[in-house]
């Protein structure tokens, strides 16, 4: 009997731990077609014509990326060791993320459903943002109707004001940079922290941009 129990807890603990590691899924891209007709002209026009889907286990869609067909690139390229997109321009608009249902952005901030604009930022050297992530690149978002186009480079504090009527509080919301692993594009993968982070291929005049986000996890600080 004593056996038979030992078997019967043996195999309630495998079931509880295969329950809870299909209960936590696995994402997946996929290559879409271009952005709706919910995004205005004057970025559409900027996009590239395939953009990527992002769905759950279930096939449930969490998110869609339209990256801009043609990535800005800086006059002056950020070379510091914890910046990994420095080729970029701080403010510049890098493309639209839209959520078909409400999410929540790397500081736990609650994101409505609805269209969004990706401008390229970095997480401010300072006391209040010690230890957020190895790297400081940051994929801001904007309310796409709030922004003022795709060929405005924004200043910090505009960026950070177009911000927070994403997030709705006085904190940005944005989708926090890492390094892609790997080379298949598009994919999610899952990282040591147990985050997922969507990768995805920029194209620039000097060639092909590997770019990755968070798109599933909290920073934990």
């Amino acid at each position: 009997m004593k056996l038979y129990r030992v078997l019967g807890v043996l195999l309630a603990i495998q079931f509880s731990v295969a329950v809870s590691a299909f209960g936590q899924g696995a994402y997946k891209a996929m290559t879409i077609g271009a952005a709706p007709a919910d995004v205005p002209a004057s970025f559409q026009s900027v996009l590239d014509s395939q953009g990527v889907r992002v769905t759950n286990a279930q096939g449930a869609t969490l998110c869609e990326v339209w990256m801009r067909k043609d990535l800005p690139s800086s006059a002056n390229p950020n070379t510091s060791p914890d910046v990994m997109f420095g080729t970029l321009p701080e403010g510049a608009f890098l493309g639209v993320v839209h959520f078909p249902n409400g999410t929540s952005d790397y500081r736990s901030q609650t994101i409505k459903a609805g269209f969004y604009t990706l401008r390229y930022g970095l997480i401010p050297q300072d006391g209040n943002h010690m230890g957020v992530n190895p790297s400081r690149d940051a994929f801001v978002m904007g309310p796409i109707a709030a922004d003022p186009g795709p060929d405005k480079v924004l200043a910090f504090d505009d960026l950070v004001k177009l911000s927070r009527q994403a997030s709705g509080t006085p904190h940005p919301g944005f989708l926090v940079g890492q390094p892609p692993s790997g080379n298949t594009f598009p994919a999610v993968t899952k990282d040591d922290a147990g985050d997922w982070n969507l990768q995805i291929k920029g194209h620039a005049a000097s060639g092909d941009l590997p770019l990755g986000f968070t798109v599933v996890g909290h920073w934990q600080g």
